[in-house]
């Protein structure tokens, strides 16, 4: 018996093949094999047809289905992740109306400061548990006044994972946790927000029915069976935004737990068991993969079964290496001969600070777009080895910035767990994160399409807990701040900090 689950990511769609027994991945691909193309018509724009995103999809089943050569019927359940905060709007015969709007589009900035003010600050944070912001309420709030003649023939909008769940099954639905990284949530009311819906002028008929996280959501139609080598009937059964996800392939479920990554953009991720926010709304609080609204009361002291995720993002990490790697004549270089170049510079890469904020505007800046930049550089002493290691001390010094936040609202940050990939393949990477955050760092042989797989198989009962689902995950390594690194790094994150 085996377990489907689907990444979509904004640079590639990846599917994994586990086996329920073993825990173990039978087979994982990818697609395409280089980076989606991000559509950007203008400065501060950025979309995808989720046609693309689907066509990758179909590639990548196929592809893991092959390698596996299992048949079809020995799949048991379907599991969803996908890029957070994006705007999918369908007509009524589920045809896509315009590309996506997808997280690092920032067009929306002003429609969220305007709802911010306009229903109160202290009310929002208190009930959304976060400003209007940038999220996909405002984005369709865009759609609204510069696309009238769209915004008419919308009949549902949807997150990214929604669509694909829609192209599977056939159905329209969305779950509490899209909901709240939207900024459709109410977690007071424990309800769609009239007040945001009211605002923005939107009918609350534009809201797809809401399914649960884990739990059979649709099945696959015989359509999608078809088309991609499925079985007709297949349940799809579990469904989450990158990051909570992230954090349940981490085992990360309960107050305290942390849980990081760092691809095009890098987040670190907690729980907590109660309401709280930022009063800046640098960091972001949303429903966390486990939070079930039927039995909490936020407004008592009882509030066992409340579990929130608190998000710090930040845009520009992985995005910024790769930059570095198409544009810095590395002469064919790949990611593990970057690392090795950046760490032939020393700590603080010799007076070079990287302000890594190039990919839009940036919520830990309080949605200021600062671009990335780069200080200090010495014509006659500066090499590209030590451009390679300030990009990552720069990414690292973000998170750390952003932790700061984390800590102020209570967080204590002392094990963060990652899969290892992306920019935790990078030992320079992991170690200078150790080394200023003082945390230990635990890297797991995990990924966001084997966690959702495994989600699936909670979601349909296979395993009767997170800590069944997961028992079979293996910790690859461990890092620990290194105490003969810990003042040269705080020193250089504190020249890095000065610049902001």
């Amino acid at each position: 018996m085996y377990l489907l689950g689907y990444d979509l990511g904004s640079s590639s769609v990846k599917a994994s093949l586990v086996n329920a027994e073993s825990g173990k991945i039978a087979a994982s691909a990818f697609f395409p094999k280089n980076e989606m193309e991000i559509i950007s018509v203008r400065s501060g724009w950025a979309e995808q047809n989720p046609e693309t995103w689907w066509q990758n999809l179909k590639l990548a089943t196929q592809t893991v289905m092959n390698e596996a050569n299992i048949p079809a019927n020995q799949i048991a359940a379907i599991g969803i992740s996908w890029q957070m905060h994006g705007l999918v709007c369908i007509d009524k015969n589920k045809k896509v109306l315009r590309p996506a709007i997808i997280w690092c589009d920032s067009r929306a900035i002003p429609y969220g400061e305007k709802a911010f003010r306009a229903i109160g600050e202290e009310y929002c944070l208190s009930h959304l548990l976060n400003s209007p912001g940038n999220f996909t309420a405002a984005k369709l709030a865009w759609v609204k006044e510069n696309e009238p003649q769209i915004y008419e023939q919308i009949h549902k909008i949807m997150l990214p994972g929604d669509y694909i769940a829609m192209r599977l099954s056939g159905d329209v639905s969305v779950t509490v946790e899209g909901l709240s990284e939207g900024m459709f949530w109410d977690f007071r009311e424990k309800q769609i927000s009239e007040d945001v819906m009211n605002f923005f002028g939107f009918s609350k008929d534009l809201i797809p029915e809401i399914t649960p996280i884990f739990g059979i959501q649709s099945k696959v139609s015989a359509a999608a069976a078809a088309e991609l080598g499925l079985k007709e009937g297949t349940p799809i059964a579990y469904r989450a935004g990158d990051q909570p996800n992230n954090a349940l392939s981490l085992n990360v479920f309960n107050a305290g737990e942390i849980a990081a990554t760092a691809g095009t953009s890098g987040v670190v991720y907690g729980v907590l068991d109660k309401l709280d926010y930022d009063r800046k709304s640098r960091v972001n609080t949303f429903a966390h993969v486990n939070y079930t609204f039927e039995n909490q009361e936020p407004r008592t002291k009882n509030q066992d079964n409340l579990r929130l995720g608190v998000l710090l993002c930040i845009n520009g990490t992985g995005i910024l290496n790769s930059w570095l790697k198409r544009n810095l004549a590395l002469d064919g270089a790949d990611y593990a001969q970057m690392n090795d170049l950046a760490a032939q510079s020393p700590i603080g890469a010799r007076g070079i600070s990287i302000l890594p904020f190039g990919n839009g505007a940036e919520r830990v800046l309080e949605n200021r777009e600062i671009g990335c930049q780069m200080h200090g550089i010495n014509f006659n002493i500066h090499s590209k080895n030590d451009i390679l290691r300030a990009a990552q001390e720069g990414i690292v010094f973000s998170f750390k910035y952003g932790m700061e936040i984390m800590q102020a609202m209570g967080m204590d940050i002392k094990l963060i767990r990652a899969g290892h990939a992306n920019m935790f393949l990078s030992p320079l990477f992991t170690q200078t994160l150790a080394n200023i955050s003082g945390a230990t760092i635990e890297l797991l042989n995990t990924d966001g399409a084997a966690g959702a797989a495994k989600g699936a198989g909670m979601g349909i009962g296979y395993y009767k807990n997170n800590n069944e689902a997961f028992a079979s995950l293996t910790k690859l390594q461990t890092i620990e701040p290194n105490a003969a690194e810990v003042e040269e790094t705080k020193a250089a994150y504190e020249r890095w900090k000065k610049l902001l």
